[in-house]
């Protein structure tokens, strides 16, 4: 699998990201390991994980599959802190709270590094400066490699990457931003992704695929066996079940009947070749889904096609940036 540099970095990762988020909950150990080896065996490196993913059993289960199936200098393990794992959904990327739950990955990891720490969400409750002050800590203390952020909005980004760059070599500048982006989410166009590109760093789609519509499985209604059709998942998918994403579902299963493709890769192949993406992260839940996957590789839509798919899926931007004077 091609390797991409990270935003202005030198950390190289796999142009697909391998997601652990249902792993210690609906993908249990054996199935774990055949995404993990599978995924190596393709030329995959990047595994994205957090803290709370399992309430910590994802990066358990990861740590133990890296003693004896996949060496752990062969992946670039991705973790996350800052959300505590109660009703209410906090948020707390206070020195403290990020350096502890950073300790603990380490530990529930088997490993004495990540390669990659990210901020898993904005704290309004506690100094930025204070928040950043946390991954320098980690960085030069030798805890972590690189560090990013997810889930931070476009002022967020430019804040938190603007005070890294304003002492260089001081600081440790981001290498990341993880944020939901595929063709039925294109709100990162707006802000968010001309700040990464102007900063220098390197975006992580979530939910490349739409959280699974756009691999066309719902055309013909709701499958029992899948995420829209569990009672807990079903509010996860249902905002990308309307009339709007009906069409660019069906724009997308048109480019694949011409390319001779399937909707999966050609959603995953639009989404991975944007301006300035590293690597979309997907969450297959088993072999045959990431396979599928997998075989986007070798497949680069013509211009035409992705001209027509961004025709189809462009979202409606108003103030402040519509362009006022063509009224």
């Amino acid at each position: 699998m091609e390797q991409r540099h990270l935003g202005r970095t030198g950390l190289r990762v796999s142009r697909i990201g391998l997601g652990t988020l249902t792993w210690g909950r609906g993908t249990d150990e054996h199935d774990a390991a055949e995404l993990l080896k599978t995924f190596w065996e393709a030329g995959g490196t990047l595994v994205d994980t957090a803290d709370v993913y399992g309430d910590g059993d994802a990066e358990y289960l990861l740590g133990r599959l890296m003693e004896g199936l996949v060496a752990r200098e062969d992946l670039v393990i991705a973790t996350k802190a800052g959300s505590v794992p109660d009703p209410d959904r906090r948020v707390d990327a206070s020195r403290g709270h990020l350096l502890g739950a950073l300790d603990a990955s380490l530990k529930r990891l088997g490993t004495d590094h990540v390669d990659l720490w990210q901020v898993h969400a904005w704290d309004f409750d506690t100094p930025l400066e204070e928040t950043l002050q946390a991954l320098d800590l980690a960085v030069s203390s030798g805890r972590a490699r690189y560090a990013g952020v997810a889930g931070y909005c476009g002022w967020q980004l430019a804040k938190a990457a603007a005070w890294q760059l304003a002492a260089p070599g001081a600081r440790t500048r981001l290498a990341s931003t993880q944020m939901e982006y595929s063709l039925l989410q294109r709100g990162v166009e707006r802000e968010v992704l001309p700040a990464a590109l102007d900063l220098g760093v390197g975006l992580l789609p979530s939910s490349p695929l739409g959280r699974g519509v756009l691999t066309g499985k719902y055309r013909g209604g709701t499958p029992s066996d899948s995420r829209g059709g569990s009672d807990h998942l079903a509010p996860f998918v249902a905002p990308y079940l309307d009339d709007t994403a009906g069409r660019i579902v069906d724009a997308v299963a048109t480019a694949a009947d011409g390319l001779a493709a399937t909707p999966l890769q050609v959603a995953l192949a639009w989404i991975r070749d944007r301006p300035g993406v590293a690597a979309p992260v997907i969450g297959p839940r088993n072999t045959s889904q990431l396979l599928a996957a997998l075989s986007v590789e070798t497949l680069t839509l013509p211009d035409e096609i992705c001209q027509a798919l961004d025709d189809v899926s462009a979202p409606l931007h108003r103030y402040p940036d519509q362009d006022w004077s063509t009224l």
